[in-house]
């Protein structure tokens, strides 16, 4: 048995010998800034029941939700620092303006739809930043809603109180 492989190079020289047709290379476009005539980037963002539209613009990091400042509009400092996440992450804190409207939804959704479509405006506008925004799971929409009633329910899941007599 000439053909026996028995050490690391001989395995090597084998695979080397067998040279199967090499399939295409295919090289991927990089991608483009996405902005409008104005300079702005655009996005959607959803969260639970809410859907917020998102404008992004280089500015001095005023943001803008439903014609309100985020603090008058988002009161709670959690919501304003889920709000911060995304530039936070991609280390342009301060370097953009963000006009959104939103709709729908609770304050808690509507600060997590906003933050996803600040994100997703953020990769959008600065296509290099894609790569931080993603490893942290922004650009990601959270599935997650309130499950519906059923019938024979007294909520989703919860069963009405048994009585034994």
């Amino acid at each position: 048995m000439a053909d026996e492989i028995k050490t690391l190079d001989d395995l090597k020289d084998a695979v080397a010998g067998t040279t199967a047709a090499a399939a295409p290379v295919v090289e991927l476009a990089p991608r483009l800034p996405q902005r409008d005539s104005l300079g702005r980037a655009y996005a959607t963002g959803k969260r639970k029941n809410a859907v917020a539209r998102v404008w992004i613009k280089p500015g001095s990091g005023k943001v803008i939700v439903n014609g309100k400042e985020m603090a008058v509009y988002f009161a709670r400092p959690v919501l304003q620092m889920i709000l911060r996440q995304p530039f936070t992450v991609a280390g342009v804190e301060n370097q953009f303006d963000v006009m959104a409207t939103v709709a729908g939804g609770g304050l808690s959704g509507q600060a997590g739809a906003v933050k996803h479509g600040v994100s997703k405006a953020l990769q959008l506008y600065e296509p290099s930043l894609r790569a931080a925004l993603k490893a942290a799971g922004f650009l990601t929409r959270d599935s997650r809603v309130v499950e519906r009633k059923k019938y024979g329910k007294a909520k989703a899941r919860r069963s009405f109180q048994f009585s034994k007599r």
